[in-house]
């Protein structure tokens, strides 16, 4: 049976990137902290997206507080070594943002991608991620070829789950959006993407039950090889 979807539209941290393979590094610098630090960070990293994007969620031209997801996730950071008492030098920091830019991606990426390109799938990353930081990101993990567009919100100012994120999986493309899949590992976007309208596939790494404010994801599965199984 042929696939239904034309493109496939996916969420890049957490989802192609391991956000917690920084733990290694951490945990060189910070020994017992690295775990800690790795998931404090990432809380807090999309608790300032969040904060920034409710501050204005109206504004005409993106949120008057917005800046990019570098410099919050920089930020995100600073307050994570602070609240856990650990050294907040500029060099152990430049260091731990260093490793974020190359950032490893899932063991099941590079092939399931290289397979869905194969079929003539669309391929589309869409993130908080400012261009610079994705175009390090995809590159480092060797996916460039792979992608066909890769999406971000600096145009926008505002993070997800706003809905003006979304809207910009259609521009610049003819794709219906009943012919794209939604793919993401955070359960928040996932809903967010739900309530947009769209088909979604929730990677469900960690075993969690879904979201109890909305509609589920109409497909799940516990890495990106389920969509291989999709048609």
């Amino acid at each position: 049976m042929p696939c239904e979807f034309d493109a496939f539209v996916f969420d890049a941290y957490g989802t192609l990137f391991d956000v917690y393979s920084v733990k290694a590094s951490a945990e060189r610098l910070y020994p017992g902290q690295g775990e800690a630090l790795a998931k404090l960070w990432r809380d807090k990293q999309v608790e300032y997206t969040r904060l920034i994007s409710l501050a204005d969620p109206s504004a005409p031209n993106g949120s008057r507080h917005y800046m990019p997801f570098w410099d919050v996730t920089r930020r995100a950071l600073h307050f994570s070594l602070s609240a856990l008492g650990l050294d907040a030098s500029e060099a152990n920091q430049n260091q731990l943002m260093a490793e974020y830019e190359r950032l490893s991606a899932f063991p099941e990426v590079l092939p399931v991608l290289t397979q869905l390109k194969k079929e003539g799938h669309q391929i589309v990353i869409l993130s908080n991620g400012n261009q610079s930081m994705l175009g390090k990101a995809v590159e480092s993990a060797g996916l460039t070829a792979l992608i066909h567009r890769v999406l971000g919100v600096d145009t926008l100012r505002q993070f997800k789950i706003m809905p003006g994120v979304y809207d910009l999986i259609f521009q610049d493309t003819d794709v219906p959006k009943e012919k794209v899949l939604f793919v993401s590992s955070n359960g928040w976007d996932v809903l967010g993407a739900n309530w947009y309208g769209l088909n979604t596939f929730w990677v469900n790494r960690q075993g969690l039950p879904f979201e109890s404010l909305g509609p589920p994801p109409r497909f799940q599965g516990n890495d990106l090889n389920g969509l291989l199984a999709l048609g």
